[in-house]
């Protein structure tokens, strides 16, 4: 690992405690997400609409986190880490042992989600605070090639399993092995050591002029990505069928392209600068929105659903992107314990419009189709480009809040 990050990352951090952590993590993942779907279609026996509530509930987390965060505003970053490791192995060990109740499974959904978030903003955090001057990009790629790569784990397990027994019957023991590996990875987490200090003078809400763009560039992502994230399985599962080897297969493929092209897109950040990435991918967002939500419409069955699994593949390589806003504010920040507090911030911007798009986006496919709900992801991915086109880099450090 130290050949591997050479020149990324300080020495005398613990960045590669915290990498295990990220692989132990996203091994766990991958086991969860690869049966979840199936899961909820096949036992839970949730609609379209149903799960655009059940995403309502587990995305609030994400809305909730700034002020969750603001009770912690004086922990370090990488306290607040473990203690979303806690909580995620709290949720995962609800979803291994309630019964398949709507009520009960989308409270332990909300709960896992709960940790989730609280790791979220901290990973970023952590990964910028450990990598060298100028390879923040970099640092950012090589940890979701780290998920990446322990998610693709999960979803290759899960595809064995199902080889050997039926999904009605391994959905169970497959989020009770989640739970056992989440435990390992909190009682490793404990080791991780860090003096960031928060910010005294940080308010219950960080907002700054200053990353204004910053915080409706979230926004943006947040409802294109939350489209995507929500309903592009279930589109395979109802639609067309989809079992839960057939999705687990798809993520690991989606997982492999991230890893080996998360560095790439990182390094493409560093190099050709975060505007240029944050307003050329939306130009295969819309190629990808279009055949999602149109292929059924101009191909034969079995022809539309590969078509629709190439482009849930392709849209997992152009979310890379998204690690350039992460790097926008690291670049117009004047602390890390700002930086910090702005990315969690933005979390919570993110979701207040993920929330509504997963409350209502159900019903938009129920009343409107799938052509109108992947239409309106591509509206949205080409505002997220228009208002990057906006950035101005040059004048990046002459800012005032």
């Amino acid at each position: 690992m130290k050949k591997l990050f050479a020149g990324t990352f300080r020495e005398g951090t613990s960045y590669r405690l915290f990498f295990v952590t990220l692989l132990v993590s996203g091994l766990a993942y991958g086991l969860q997400k690869g049966i979840i779907d199936n899961y909820l279609a096949e036992i839970v026996g949730m609609t379209e609409l149903d799960r655009g509530a059940t995403e309502f509930f587990r995305e609030m987390p994400g809305l909730l986190l700034v002020l969750i965060l603001a009770f912690l505003y004086t922990w370090t970053a990488e306290r607040i880490y473990k203690l979303g490791a806690v909580v995620m192995f709290g949720g995962m060990v609800m979803l291994a042992i309630v019964p398949p109740e709507k009520a009960l499974v989308i409270a332990a959904m909300f709960l896992y989600s709960l940790g989730e978030h609280i790791q979220l903003g901290m990973k970023n955090t952590m990964s910028l605070r450990y990598a060298n001057e100028g390879r923040g990009g970099e640092a950012l790629g090589y940890q979701n090639a780290a998920s990446q790569i322990a998610q693709l784990a999960g979803f290759l397990a899960v595809i064995g399993v199902l080889q050997l027994v039926a999904a009605k019957i391994a959905f169970k023991p497959i989020f009770a092995a989640s739970a056992v590996i989440l435990l390992t990875g909190m009682i490793l987490s404990f080791g991780i050591r860090g003096s960031s200090e928060t910010d005294k003078n940080k308010r219950r809400f960080y907002f700054r002029r200053k990353f204004t763009k910053y915080y409706m560039l979230e926004v943006f992502y947040g409802a294109r990505k939350q489209v995507f994230f929500t309903f592009g399985p279930y589109v395979l599962i109802l639609k067309y069928g989809a079992d839960a080897s057939v999705i687990s297969l798809l993520f690991a493929v989606s997982a492999v392209c991230c890893y080996f092209l998360g560095p790439v897109v990182g390094k493409i950040i560093d190099r050709l600068g975060y505007k240029i990435v944050m307003v050329s991918d939306t130009l295969i967002l819309v190629i990808v929105c279009f055949f999602y939500g149109f292929s059924h419409r101009i191909f034969p069955e079995d022809v539309a659903f590969i078509v629709c699994c190439a482009n849930y593949v392709l849209d997992s390589i152009i979310s890379l992107a998204a690690m350039a806003s992460n790097v926008y504010v690291q670049d117009i920040g004047d602390s890390p314990d700002e930086i910090r507090a702005t990315i969690s911030t933005g979390v919570s911007v993110n979701h207040m419009i993920t929330i509504l798009i997963a409350l209502f986006g159900g019903w938009i496919w129920k009343t409107l189709g799938i052509e109108t709900l992947f239409i309106l992801s591509a509206a949205l991915g080409l505002c997220n480009s228009a208002y990057a086109a906006t950035i101005k880099t040059s004048e990046k450090k002459k800012q005032t809040s």
